[in-house]
């Protein structure tokens, strides 16, 4: 009895056996086969289990499964420099109240967002794919008014919208040879998006297309619109640029297409709110209690 069944289960197994041999062998003649433009082979990315994004047809999952990842580590490096992600529930949920309401109203809705505070008292804001977004404590009490503040929010959601991190991770792994014909390794893509994150500055063309996206976006999430332009004045008379505008086009020329763009098609009545300075200083001093 006990043969018979031994019989039967290798009778039952034989096709998955050959079929496996079949790949195991079709697999040794790719590995086999010169591929002199590939960085990485076939049989090293099977072996460590690598996962390979194609930069130029990347889909909305895998931007968001590979921005997890830059935000993960994002935290680690600011753990290091003593500025870290904040753990301040009211303050975070506040942030991601004006975030949501702004993805809310992008041309982007179909990705979850994630916007949190940096205890940073630098003046600085900044986003990476996948819809991850990043508020300097400084840069909040630098703003007059909650729609200053989104006005910024909207600016950074702006790249994400654009995928503006797509294309610069791309120019990068080109710039460094470590963009192979099958694509880019999941490690090397999140080293290239923290740094882009932390360290390298956006394309003057990047810069300007989000501003016109987040001014889009802020008029349809009912803020103010003139606080763009506020903010950015008030941050370009404070002397040197902060770290959020440093890196950026002359905020003069900033300032001055966003004017024409209200020019030629002026604030709606609806387009009012964020303006009570008062309200949001005092929601500052609660958050500093």
């Amino acid at each position: 009895m006990l043969n018979r069944s031994l019989a039967s289960f290798w009778r039952s197994q034989r096709r998955w056996f050959y079929g496996l041999l079949a790949g195991v062998t079709a697999l040794s003649l790719i590995v086999g086969t010169p591929q002199p433009t590939q960085a990485i082979s076939w049989w090293e990315l099977l072996m460590r289990g690598a996962q390979i994004f194609q930069l130029s047809n990347l889909s909305d999952q895998q931007e968001v499964q590979l921005g997890q990842q830059i935000n993960q580590q994002v935290g680690v490096q600011l753990n290091r420099k003593g500025t870290p992600i904040s753990n301040h529930r009211e303050a975070t949920a506040y942030i991601n109240s004006i975030g949501q309401r702004l993805a809310a109203a992008s041309d982007r809705t179909d990705i979850p967002y994630t916007f949190q505070v940096v205890e940073d008292p630098g003046i600085n804001a900044f986003a990476t794919m996948g819809g991850f977004v990043y508020i300097n404590a400084g840069l909040m009490y630098e703003a007059e008014n909650e729609a200053e503040l989104a006005s910024v929010m909207a600016h950074e959601i702006g790249h994400i919208v654009g995928r503006h991190a797509v294309g610069q991770m791309r120019q990068q792994a080109l710039a460094s040879g470590a963009l192979a014909v099958a694509g880019l390794d999941q490690s090397t893509a999140v080293q290239i998006g923290v740094d882009l994150a932390l360290n390298l500055p956006h394309s003057r063309g990047d810069e300007f297309d989000a501003d016109r996206i987040g001014l889009a976006m802020l008029r349809r999430a009912g803020y103010a619109p003139s606080a763009m332009v506020s903010f950015m004045q008030k941050l370009q008379r404070g002397g040197s640029p902060p770290a959020f505008l440093s890196t950026h086009p002359n905020v003069s020329d900033r300032v001055q297409t966003l004017r024409q763009m209200l020019q030629e098609n002026p604030p709606t009545a609806s387009e009012v709110n964020g303006l009570d300075a008062v309200s949001y200083r005092n929601l500052l001093r609660r958050f500093a209690q």
